[in-house]
Parts: structure tokens; C-alpha cells; sequence
């Protein structure tokens, strides 16, 4: 890059989209994924690039990026043929609350806003903090939070670490810190065993089938299903590792704590 720092940035995913409005670093941004819905002005105001694992290579060439900005493992292959069409390419591939802070504080650096990205990191610190004080003493509902049915996995290091945060305790914390989504994977005679409180679709891609988990066998006779609360969360506010998680994800994880305990 001749310039300090990227001034046209194609954001592969939604995250970093919402990040740099937040900065107020928007004029940056040349492209965007399609299913960014966050901020919603964004769709109205970017041109439309890529999906979540492909892209058009020749769109987004021809928006001459001086940076694209993708998130995953997932994204190797479009990031793959971005590099090989000598377009400049960051992948980050977060998992945690830490690690989603750590990127901002990043990416602030990148575009020249470093005050700004630690304002932010340090909000979302003291909230993160409040709450934790506020759960001191109080129940732990025991929560099974599902991205995909078949098979069933379980929640990302960063949804679990937040079920903990708003007050819950993930039933299965011992496999959230898995890479991949296979090492997460569950079986129902699992779930039925560590009966789970409160249950949490949030399947990426397509909407919750309650009458198919109620029809899982042994599945109605789990506690969180006896006593209504299966809930569907929606995968825009809780499965991207950016702003939504951090602030609607976490908000409506406190609901349901309160909801249950």
C-alpha cells in the first residue's frame, strides 16, 4: 500500500462491515457480503461481492481493493484465489470474546482509529464485567445452545463463554473450544443425559423445526422442553463474531437466563 493506511476495503463477511461503521470508517468500505444485515445501511450504501464461502473474484478485483477482509477457515479457498489474483487478503479466524476484542483493537489499527477501537473494547469490557458481578451467588441454568441439527453441534468458544457471562453454564463447555464445527458435534443421548434447562436453535441457514426436536427420541422428556423452553435465536446476533454477539446476542442471552432461573 503507497498510503498509510487501506482506503478501499471489501469486508467478506459482516463483521468487519459493522466494525468499521462503528469506527466511523465506513467511506472505506467498496464491498460487502451479502448476508450482511448489520448495519442495515449498508446494504443500501455498499455493492454486494461475495457470500460466506464464495465470491466473484472479478467483482471484486475490479472494485481495486487495497485490503480484503474475510473471517474463517472456512473462507481459505476465496481467499485462495483472491491472493492468487494479487488482491492484499487478511483472514482472521477468532473464537473467543477475547479474541473477537482483539481484532477490533486490530482493525482499529488498521484504518488509523486506534482511540476509537479501544473506546469500544473498553465498553465492552465493563459491561462484560458488570454483568459477571451481577450473576455472583445466583443459579446457573444448564443451557444446550444447537447451530445445526444435522448433525447436532454445539455452541462456538464465543457463544459459550457469553451463555457463561449472562448467567448460564453451557452443558457442553468441555468441547467449545473444538475448531472445528465437527469436533463440536453432539449425540442426543448426550444432551438427554446432562439435561439441559433451556435449549437454544439457532440452526445458521435456516429456521428452528420445534416439532422435529420435540420428536427426537427421549428428547420431551428433557427439563427444557417440559417446561417450554426451547427458544430460536436468531444466528445474525449471536453466530458472528463481531458487535451483534456482543451486544443483542448477549442481551437476549440474559433475557432467557432470567426467563429460566
Amino acid at each position: 500500500m503507497s498510503q498509510a493506511y487501506p482506503r478501499r476495503i471489501v469486508c467478506l463477511t459482516e463483521e468487519t462491515t459493522e466494525w468499521l461503521y462503528a469506527l466511523g470508517e465506513a467511506d472505506r468500505i467498496v464491498g460487502i457480503s451479502a448476508y450482511t444485515v448489520r448495519p442495515p445501511q449498508a446494504r443500501a450504501e455498499k455493492p454486494v461481492v461475495s457470500a460466506f464461502i464464495g465470491g466473484h473474484v472479478g467483482k471484486i478485483k475490479a472494485l481495486a481493493p487495497d485490503l480484503v477482509i474475510g473471517f474463517s477457515d472456512v473462507q481459505a479457498t476465496l481467499a485462495r484465489d483472491l491472493i492468487a489474483a494479487n488482491l492484499p487478503v487478511l483472514i482472521t479466524n477468532q473464537r473467543s470474546v477475547e479474541d473477537i476484542l482483539g481484532v477490533l483493537g486490530m482493525l482499529g489499527r488498521i484504518v488509523g482509529a486506534e482511540a476509537r477501537a479501544q473506546a469500544l473494547i473498553d465498553g465492552y469490557r465493563r459491561r462484560i464485567d458488570a454483568l459477571r458481578a451481577s450473576q455472583e451467588g445466583l443459579r446457573r441454568p444448564k443451557v444446550y445452545f444447537e447451530e445445526w441439527d444435522e448433525p447436532m453441534i454445539s455452541a462456538i468458544q464465543w457463544v459459550s463463554e457469553l451463555i457463561e457471562i449472562a448467567g448460564g453454564s453451557n452443558i457442553f463447555a468441555d468441547r467449545a473450544e473444538g475448531k472445528s464445527s465437527q469436533e463440536r458435534s453432539v449425540q442426543p443421548e448426550e444432551v438427554i443425559n446432562r439435561a439441559p434447562e433451556l435449549m437454544i436453535g439457532c440452526w445458521c441457514g435456516k429456521p428452528l423445526d420445534r416439532s422435529a426436536v420435540l420428536a427426537r427420541p427421549g428428547f420431551a422428556g428433557l427439563p427444557a422442553l417440559r417446561h417450554n423452553q426451547l427458544h430460536e435465536m436468531d444466528p445474525a446476533i449471536i453466530l458472528q463474531p463481531g458487535p451483534a454477539c456482543l451486544t443483542d446476542g448477549l442481551d437476549a442471552l440474559v433475557r432467557l437466563m432470567e426467563e429460566v432461573r
